[in-house]
């Protein structure tokens, strides 16, 4: 199965080889803005083949991100950063309201 696969990828890739050479040496004449049509398909293949690629990398970077299941150095400093402001809030609302709770004394 892997060598049907292999076979037809390199037929393709020769083929537009040949195609390339041809249109360069003059063996095929193509013009392709002087047809309207050839260029909206033309168009619409690139922006689907765009959408499928940009789904192909998206996928792949999900799962990069989820395969890990670990957090990275960076998160863990984040994470405990986050967790030395929350200390930091709570000591400052503890110190906010005894300050409100004992006004202080005027000379």
């Amino acid at each position: 199965m892997r060598r049907g696969w292999l076979l037809l990828w390199i037929v393709f890739v020769l083929a537009l080889i040949g195609i390339e050479l041809g249109i360069v040496t003059g063996a095929i004449v193509f013009d392709p803005l002087t047809n309207f049509y050839f260029v909206i398909v033309a168009l619409a293949v690139i922006g689907i083949l765009a959408i499928i690629g940009a789904v192909f990398i998206g996928i792949f970077l999900t799962h990069r991100i989820f395969a890990s299941r670990e957090f990275t150095p960076f998160e863990r400093e984040m994470l405990a950063m986050r967790e030395d402001v929350k200390r930091l809030t709570t000591r400052v609302e503890d110190l906010s309201e005894r300050l409100a709770g004992n006004p202080p004394k005027k000379d």
